[in-house]
């Protein structure tokens, strides 16, 4: 089962998250196997982290819970608050894979939060410029919350359009950066 948790900073909370990072790097490290996708979202200038996203396959909504609520950061309060869903990688690829790679600045992850019949549930034609896409799940996949996705875009108004504007009660866009220990 796929879930995805995206965690949003609290204001103020920065020098905690750095003073922090090697903890939280070595708890990612425990579910390296599971991962999709990661990485923090960050402030428009791309200057600074302004949440944490995950994507990873996981036996059931109970582990995704103990995944995003036992995270050392968001126990420590760097968090103020966490997105959980199940999720669905209509890619059936990683990030890794992804063939942009995991350099350049113009990636962001969008939100798009439910409302009526379900949405955008197949693989938009810009394959190539995603990095995850899918949607949004109720813990038993049936119901549709809404849709999920990581990619790469111009800008944040090209971003917002791989999903159906009318569709969705809000969208979210958020700059995005991959994830992971430096190499």
């Amino acid at each position: 089962m796929e879930f995805l948790t995206y965690h949003r900073d609290r204001p103020g909370s920065l020098p905690l998250r750095d003073d922090m990072l090697e903890t939280h790097w070595s708890y990612m490290d425990g579910f390296a196997q599971q991962m999709i996708a990661r990485g923090p979202t960050l402030t428009e200038d791309r200057e600074l982290p302004t949440g944490s996203v995950h994507i990873l396959d996981l036996p059931d909504p109970a582990a995704a819970r103990a995944f995003a609520f036992d995270e050392p950061t968001y126990q420590a309060g760097v968090y103020r608050d966490v997105l959980l869903r199940r999720w669905r990688n209509l890619l059936g690829r990683t990030m890794w894979e992804f063939p942009g790679g995991r350099e350049g600045d113009d990636r962001f992850l969008v939100l798009g939060l439910g409302e009526g019949e379900p949405a955008d549930l197949t693989v938009p034609a810009n394959r190539d410029d995603l990095v995850a896409y899918g949607p949004l799940l109720s813990d038993d996949a049936t119901a549709w919350l809404g849709t999920a996705a990581i990619l790469r875009a111009p800008g944040p108004a090209a971003a917002r359009a791989v999903l159906t504007a009318d569709r969705y009660a809000s969208i979210e866009v958020h700059p995005w950066h991959p994830g992971g220990r430096p190499s």
